[in-house]
């Protein structure tokens, strides 16, 4: 039945990751943290995070667009991190490190509510005035996105949200944002599955074999929702998966 359970919860994760770029970690790590402990269930999300990542950019006969500088960066800032949030796995009790990943997605939830909408480039009018610029992010977000998400990429496999928010800031389209966050998160897992196998905190999941199956079956159907996925709709996807997964790590911690 936990296994059970646990696959359900990746495959709708995996679906959403597929979909809108992000999502496996804030709906499955709270549940895997219930059912199958800190060390297991970050496991999980590497390994995951590692297979629907690499189906993303490899599997959908289209050439990815990821943003190379952006991505580049922010793994390069994710190392220390990385090793930190290891460090903090092997070291920490269970029960503070759930409440921990209930607070870091109602967090994620309240800074995306408040930044709004997506600022996204306004045409040129007729008259020839100039097309209004995407926005740039400031200088200390990109550090700090990439250092807080190494950390909660080994602590909790909770990576995406400090991702999401500066590739909002960025004002990255769509394809861009997904893809660039494929990437990295390709780059983390391959990073951070020896990081986790140096510190002890590495503990293959129970029924591995089930939760790889169900995250193969959620990334192939959000595939299909990601092509349906643009301009307002996305973005209102992208809040839909941000309030739920809220919802789910607050119940799965008080559990």
């Amino acid at each position: 039945m936990t296994v059970a359970l646990a696959a359900l919860a990746v495959f709708v994760g995996a679906a959403l990751q597929s979909a809108t770029g992000f999502g496996y970690a804030l709906v499955a790590a709270p549940i895997l943290f219930a059912l199958l402990g800190p060390q297991q269930a970050v496991t999980a999300g590497v390994l995951l995070g590692l297979l629907l990542n690499l189906l993303t950019l490899a599997t959908e006969r289209r050439r990815p667009a990821v943003l190379g500088r952006d991505a580049t960066a922010l793994v390069g800032w994710s190392l220390p991190g990385l090793v930190l949030g290891a460090l903090a796995l092997r070291e920490l009790p269970e029960r503070p490190l759930s409440v921990f990943v209930a607070l870091a997605v109602l967090t994620g939830l309240g800074l995306r509510l408040r930044a709004g909408g997506v600022d996204r480039p306004r045409p040129a009018a007729r008259t020839g005035e100039p097309a209004t610029p995407r926005p740039r992010a400031r200088s200390w977000q990109r550090p700090a996105a990439g250092l807080a998400s190494g950390a909660l990429a080994t602590s909790t496999s909770l990576s995406g949200p400090p991702l999401v928010f500066y590739m909002l800031a960025r004002g990255a389209a769509p394809a861009a944002l997904r893809d660039t966050l494929a990437a990295v998160f390709v780059a983390q897992a391959l990073i951070g599955l020896p990081v986790l196998l140096a510190s002890g905190a590495f503990t293959v999941p129970d029924g591995v074999w089930a939760l790889l199956g169900a995250g193969l079956a959620g990334q192939v159907l959000g595939r299909r929702a990601f092509a349906w996925l643009r301009g307002a709709r996305y973005e209102h996807a992208v809040l839909a998966v941000l309030a739920a997964s809220a919802l789910v790590a607050l119940g799965a911690s008080v559990i």
